[in-house]
């Protein structure tokens, strides 16, 4: 069974995590890039949406659990297939040849955040949900491209107080901000929202593909120069002692 599926609307590709809390693990990378290839060859699509099928989360981050699995039985050319996967999903959403919009129907914290970063925009629903870090709190820090994706997406007073602090922030913390174009009621309004906002789209791909190219040069740079140094040692985590 896919844990992301797809489907076509008025020339919008609405991209759909399925997976419950959309944990993030090596068959999540795998299918998620499996529905960019899909959306990328379909040229009749003009603009794309990443949400999520649950009612209460868009994406619980990285799955944790899976990881330490994995290292228990001492299979970290998997983790470290996994992170790369990841990487890939990130630099391939930062310059996909049409405009990307996340629609955060639901919580979305740690890499579930660090994913509508890598979008060109965002809206949230403000009836449920929460948008943060916790990373400071479990232990695992930013890989540098990762510190580079969200500042591409916060503001720097709020991205140095939400990565130290662990804060929740609403869908309203966010739309002060303008880090989502828009609060919306709810799920329904949400996708509403959303699509309207997508369907207005309808320019050519390699404009968008040359001005993604020139935008975010340098947090690709980071991604592929800084982040295999932490991947391939799998050094992901620090001890609670420092």
């Amino acid at each position: 069974m896919a844990v992301v599926e797809w489907k076509k609307q008025n020339g919008v590709a609405i991209v759909s995590m399925c997976n419950a809390a959309n944990r993030m693990n090596q068959i999540f990378a795998q299918d998620l890039n499996r529905c960019l290839d899909q959306v990328a060859s379909d040229t009749d699509v003009k603009s794309m949406i990443l949400t999520s099928l649950d009612e209460k989360n868009f994406s619980q981050g990285i799955d944790v659990e899976w990881i330490g699995e994995k290292l228990a039985a001492n299979q970290g050319r998997e983790i470290i297939d996994f992170m790369y996967g990841m990487n890939n999903i990130f630099k391939r959403l930062l310059l996909f040849p049409v405009p990307v919009i996340a629609a955060i129907n639901g919580h979305a914290f740690g890499n579930g955040a660090i994913l509508t970063c890598a979008c060109d925009f965002r809206f949230m629903k403000e009836d449920k949900g929460f948008f943060c870090f916790p990373e400071v709190d479990i232990g695992i820090p930013f890989l540098p491209g990762m510190i580079a994706l969200v500042r591409k997406a916060l503001p720097e007073y709020m991205f140095n107080h939400m990565v130290l602090s662990g804060q929740r922030m609403t869908a309203g913390d966010l739309e002060h901000a303008n880090v989502i174009v828009k609060a919306c009621e709810n799920r329904e309004d949400l996708m509403k929202e959303a699509t309207v906002f997508a369907e207005g789209f309808d320019k050519k791909r390699g404009i968008f593909r040359e001005l993604k190219k020139r935008a975010h040069k340098d947090v690709c740079r980071i991604m592929d120069e800084q982040d295999p140094e932490f991947i391939n040692t799998l050094n992901l985590f620090v001890a609670e002692d420092g």
